[in-house]
């Protein structure tokens, strides 16, 4: 069984002491590469940093909507306010360790009272926007945050069209919805448009998901950890989430759908090495 984990955070603080331990677990259980996630630019720049050091790692760039405000409500990891620099963005987009653009979209649910909701709303808009044009440029996929805003996300996505070229086998590969955690009826939207779903731990939380994964085409899912967020059940939730924890989220599934899981591992690894071209 070859797994990859399409999104964690490796380079996070939370690894530090024993972040070969971690790369080296995650090998020993299976998950062959992993796909390193940044959300801003200094994240970004450690991401690309593993990424030369580890021939089993592969970067993203971004700038995630949490970091393009102040945000009084969210952790000391998200408090990192930036603005957005296109064209420093663009050179990072084209290391050739990076393989996709983001964590990049659209977050809801994070404002405070205080908060100008609507101008906020605005700026992650057209930050998104300006971040689908570098993929268009650099010819990567895009990786997509998204909370309580599905339904923007989609008209963002339908006028702002991904225009890559296709994987070696002709398979289109314009990106994914990161940590889906939306309805059937969205994702079938979404796939329309030619983007893959992620299901990471949250989708073991519950019978909440089942519906998705009953009806969802296995070509069209990527798996995914969020490590060191969102251990999937059985893992106790204060636990540090590993990359190596994603075979539980493939067993997930391939419970639901009444698969082996081999067969299901088989298919959404072979998605994410077209999506990415890794």
């Amino acid at each position: 069984m070859k797994l990859i984990d399409s999104h964690a955070h490796v380079h996070d603080s939370k690894f530090d002491k024993d972040r070969d331990e971690v790369i080296q677990r995650s090998i020993d259980n299976g998950v062959e590469k992993i796909i390193t996630v940044g959300t801003n630019e200094k994240t970004s720049l450690q991401a690309i940093e593993l990424a030369e050091k580890y021939d089993n790692i592969f970067a993203t760039i971004g700038l995630h909507p949490l970091h393009l405000f102040e945000c009084s409500e969210c952790g000391e990891e998200e408090q990192i306010f930036e603005e957005f620099d296109y064209e420093k963005y663009l050179q990072l987009a084209n290391n050739d360790n990076v393989v996709a653009i983001g964590e990049v979209g659209l977050d809801y649910h994070h404002f405070s009272a205080n908060d100008d909701v609507g101008e906020i709303k605005e700026k992650q808009k057209e930050v998104l926007i300006e971040f689908i044009k570098i993929c268009n440029e650099v010819q990567k996929p895009i990786v997509i945050h998204c909370w309580d805003g599905y339904g923007e996300l989609l008209e963002i996505l339908e006028q702002n069209t991904l225009t890559l070229n296709p994987s070696p086998t002709g398979r289109g590969r314009k990106g994914v919805i990161h940590s889906y955690i939306g309805s059937w009826k969205n994702a079938q939207k979404f796939i329309a448009l030619g983007y893959k779903i992620g299901l990471n731990g949250i989708a073991t939380y519950g019978e909440s998901y089942d519906k998705l994964i009953r009806n969802i085409d296995l070509k069209d899912l990527l798996l995914e950890t969020d490590a060191p967020y969102l251990p999937p059940r059985p893992l106790p939730r204060e636990n540090r989430c590993e990359p190596k924890d994603v075979k539980l989220v493939a067993e997930k599934i391939a419970y639901v759908k009444n698969m082996n899981v081999d067969d299901v591992v088989k298919q959404i690894t072979k998605n994410t090495k077209e999506l990415f071209n890794i």
